[in-house]
């Protein structure tokens, strides 16, 4: 993600005197500081080819917009963009990134984002999904006698198979696990109903509740995958109006590996967020799809979207159709693919 102000795109590796010239300082007088963190997140810098050495001019890739182009760079990114990056490269002291339209930005006026640890849950038999929604929720096993007694931590959204049974009146419930969690912590997901014949046809369709932030995939009336989401800001109003996200029934027609976004879609004040994984268009430019630059998984955050974590993402994007052939980027299907259901 960029920092403020955000980076230049340059169109091949900068001499110092180009970066002077460009950013209007020199670097030794105090670009901003690049963490530790983030050279533990991007690893070692990639060894500096050839091509890149001679710093020849980077061309732009097939679909991908030259608006402005000056001597040295194509003007400065867009506030709070981000880029996915294919190498880095350590040149005049700094550490620059190749973009994946082939823009070198400087490392140290970006940000990188540490990838969230929120997974759905597989649902291998009988159950139903359900989610930690709190911190230090103990886990509890039956000892020889039967009495539940402390076994572990459930982490924090952590995704659960609830076998249906409970104890001390219903204050814990068993999972497919072995283990019990108190009842007070989850977020249950509520199964839905087929009112479209999928499920007696043994089609696959999924279901997005508003108010639960949950979104459970079916393989005819079984479910078989769960997770958190975050739908649109809007909450249930009007999406004419507001940013919620829109309901009713629709068809999964187009799926795209990656895609830039840009617009009010994102978040506040992004505009030109790059690489956003997995997205699979169901209605105009509504989409699910994959986020990275917020982890807020299970609250509304979107401008209508339906929000995942990549891993998810990537797993549905594999599991609907219309299926995107091994080394394709996209796939369409105007008569519709996989069904979506969204409602309160």
């Amino acid at each position: 993600m960029s920092r403020k102000p955000p980076p230049h795109l340059y169109v091949h590796l900068p001499s110092e005197a180009e970066q002077r010239r460009v950013e209007g300082r020199s670097r030794a007088q105090g670009t901003p500081a690049w963490s530790r963190r983030d050279e533990a997140l991007l690893g070692e810098p990639e060894p500096l080819t050839p091509f890149f050495a001679s710093r020849r001019d980077l061309p732009k890739p097939v679909g991908a917009a030259e608006k402005v182009r000056f001597p040295a760079h194509r003007g400065r990114a867009r506030a709070d963009s981000a880029f996915g990056l294919i190498a880095t490269f350590a040149w005049t002291g700094r550490r620059f990134g190749l973009t994946t339209e082939l823009d070198l930005v400087p490392i140290d006026r970006t940000s990188a984002v540490a990838p969230t640890a929120m997974r759905g849950v597989e649902v291998k038999g009988e159950g139903t999904p359900a989610f930690v929604m709190h911190h230090g929720v103990r886990t509890l096993k039956p000892d020889a006698s039967g009495e539940l007694k402390p076994d572990g931590w459930a982490a924090r959204r952590s995704g659960w198979v609830l076998t249906g049974k409970t104890a001390a009146a219903g204050a814990y419930v068993e999972t497919d696990a072995g283990v019990w969690i108190p009842a007070s912590a989850l977020r249950v997901a509520r199964l839905g109903r087929d009112f479209w014949g999928h499920a007696a046809r043994g089609r696959k369709w999924i279901d997005i509740s508003i108010e639960l932030q949950t979104l459970v995939a079916y393989e005819g009336e079984r479910p078989v995958f769960a997770t958190l989401v975050s739908t649109g800001r809007g909450e249930l109003g009007d999406p004419a109006t507001t940013s919620a996200t829109v309901q009713g029934t629709f068809f999964i027609r187009e799926k795209h590996v990656t895609a830039t976004m840009d617009g009010d879609e994102l978040s506040e004040s992004s505009v030109d967020l790059r690489d956003v994984p997995y997205v699979q268009y169901f209605h105009n430019s509504y989409a699910l799809h994959g986020v990275y630059w917020h982890d807020a998984f299970g609250k509304v955050r979107s401008s209508g979207c339906v929000n995942l974590a990549p891993a998810d993402a990537a797993w549905l994007f594999a599991w609907t159709d219309p299926p995107v052939p091994e080394n394709w980027h996209a796939a369409f299907n105007d008569k519709g693919g996989t069904l979506v259901y969204i409602h309160a």
